[in-house]
Formats: structure tokens, C-alpha cells, sequence
């Protein structure tokens, strides 16, 4: 049993996907969809543009949807839908990702919800606020304890769940810090401030939530093709009303990656096919199950073995 996962910010490169555009004509037709949907060449900044400014959210999120989806269209050029897989899943942005790629959302209202979701959840808390931090080597419970001794009056939230030993605490800044001294004293291996723009997944976000609530309520929203394992509950979920109020929940909500992946595992899945720019998630589910196979597929090259291995 197989299941295709779509990354999250984080994993974008000046580029990405420019090959599978040449390669592959379905390909490209969403690269020019996504920016026909945008009502600009994203494109051309993904393949030619700034790195920094291709990190700013509001481009990060449909840049990198755009190549995930582009990547399952060179895909189903060589035979190989959707329906090769028995989930879909994403991290946290990549979660609309995997509902494009299963047909709940079409891809110009997916390009055009990433960017609101980029614009309100960098809008949501003013630059200096807020921060993030990786914390290595303690698990999610000590992780939690952590978070809640540094909050005081402030907040702080684990808000990644990302593998054994590896979960991100986002929050005010002065209560991230404080959760990177006491994760320190616990005895984690590492723990470090990450470069980000805000405060994602916590409480904070709020603005965004709510931001994102009115605009999925004019998106039409269909059953997914394939079950969707919700990052906010870890389990499999196709109904198109609860997967709209999942989305919201999810802004503010913790991404419970390590779950997820135990969650298809216990399901029956043994290989996962991370799908877009990147490697990150592969790393997460070989440190989460040794069981699962991984395989990222980001390159036309990527396509062609995924392909001819699952053809064989």
C-alpha cells in the first residue's frame, strides 16, 4: 500500500520544477495555470527569480503547490494518477497540495487560497513578534511541557510534530527563547531559533484563521478522490464540510506529522512517495517507521523511475 505526501515551506529552491515544465506539456500547463490563477508569472520567479524573494510566504506556498502538482501531472503523463496511492497527505501547506492532487480543490483555487493563506498568516503578527524554534532530541510530551513552562502569560505551542525527535514550538519570541533555554536544561541535543517570518501554527494565528475561513467558504470543496490524513487529527478524512473546517483549525492548529505517518503505517501503508521540491519528509517518515519505503520525487528524472519501478 502507497501514499503520496506533498512538502511544506521550507523546501523551495530558484528552479524547482523548471525541468518537468520542459519535459513534460501537462506539466507546464500548470505552472501556467497557477499563474493565470494569480494573474502573474510566478513562474518566472520560481525559475529565475530571487531566492529571498521566493521565500516571502505569499509566493513560497503557490510555488510550491504549483511544483508538487506538476510533479503528479508528469506523473499521470507516464500512467501513474492519483489512485496509485490509498492516502494523500501534506505538511501544513502541503496539505492543499495532496486535496489539488486528489481533486477536491482545482488548481487555480488552490494557487489562489495559498496566497491569501501566505499573506494572512504573514499579516497575522507583526515582524519581531513572533518566532519558531526546532528543538532536537526530546519527544512531543517533554517538547509540550517545555512550551507551557516557557508561555507564562505569553504563548507558546508546540506546533510541529515532526518526527521522534524533532518538534518546532512557535510563539512570542521572548517565550520561544525561554522554551530554548529550558529545552537546553532537558537535555535536548540541539535547539535553535529557525529563520521565519512568523509565528506559524499556534495561537497567534488567529487573524489567519479567520482570514482563511472566509475564503474557503467561496471555494468549492469536493470529496477528495483519495482519503486525506488531516494534519490537525491524524487520521483519514474525505468529507468535504469537515475537511474546510480542518483546513481553519489548521492555521492555528499543531501539524501532527509524526501521527500521520504512524497513522498509514498502522493502515497497511509500506511506501510513501514524497511528491514536489525536496527531501525533508522522507528524512521524517524513515526516523518515524524503518518499515516504510520512501522515494522523493521532485525532477523529471524522479518521474521516469517512479514510474518504470511501479510499471515493472
Amino acid at each position: 500500500m502507497r501514499a503520496f505526501v506533498f512538502p511544506g515551506q521550507g523546501a523551495q529552491t530558484i528552479g524547482m520544477g523548471r525541468d518537468l515544465a520542459d519535459t513534460y506539456p501537462d506539466a507546464k500547463a500548470i505552472f501556467d495555470e497557477v499563474d493565470d490563477a494569480l494573474g502573474e508569472k510566478l513562474s518566472t520567479l520560481i525559475w529565475e527569480g530571487e531566492q529571498d524573494t521566493l521565500t516571502l510566504t505569499q509566493n513560497a506556498q503557490p510555488a510550491l503547490m504549483a511544483t508538487s502538482l506538476a510533479v503528479m501531472a508528469a506523473l499521470k503523463s507516464e500512467g501513474v494518477g492519483v489512485d496509485a496511492a490509498s492516502f494523500v497527505a501534506g505538511h501544513s501547506l502541503g496539505e492543499y497540495s495532496a486535496l489539488a492532487a486528489a481533486g477536491a480543490i482545482s488548481v487555480s483555487d488552490t494557487a489562489r487560497l495559498l496566497r491569501a493563506r501566505g499573506l494572512a498568516m504573514q499579516e497575522a503578527v507583526p515582524v519581531g513578534v513572533g518566532a519558531m524554534a526546532a528543538l532536537l532530541g526530546l519527544d512531543f510530551e517533554t517538547v509540550q511541557a517545555v512550551a507551557a513552562e516557557a508561555a507564562g502569560d505569553e504563548v507558546c505551542q508546540a506546533a510541529n510534530d515532526n518526527d521522534p525527535g524533532q518538534v518546532v514550538v512557535s510563539g512570542h519570541k521572548a517565550a520561544v527563547e525561554r522554551a530554548v533555554d529550558l529545552a537546553k536544561e532537558r537535555g535536548a541535543k540541539r535547539a535553535v531559533l529557525l529563520p521565519v517570518s512568523a509565528p506559524f501554527h499556534c495561537a497567534l494565528m488567529e487573524p489567519a484563521a479567520e482570514a482563511m475561513a472566509v475564503a474557503l467558504d467561496s471555494v468549492e470543496i469536493q470529496r477528495p478522490s483519495v482519503p486525506l490524513v488531516a494534519n490537525v487529527r491524524a487520521n483519514a478524512e474525505s468529507d468535504p464540510t469537515t475537511i474546510r473546517s480542518l483546513l481553519v483549525e489548521q492555521v492555528t492548529g499543531s501539524v501532527r506529522w509524526r501521527e500521520s505517518v504512524s497513522y498509514m503505517g498502522a493502515q497497511g501503508v509500506t511506501e510513501i512517495w514524497e511528491v514536489g521540491a525536496g527531501k525533508a519528509l522522507s528524512g521524517m517518515i524513515r526516523r518515524i517507521n524503518r518499515d516504510i519505503a520512501t522515494r522523493a520525487i521532485g525532477t523529471a528524472a524522479d518521474v521516469k523511475a517512479a514510474a518504470d519501478a511501479l510499471n515493472a
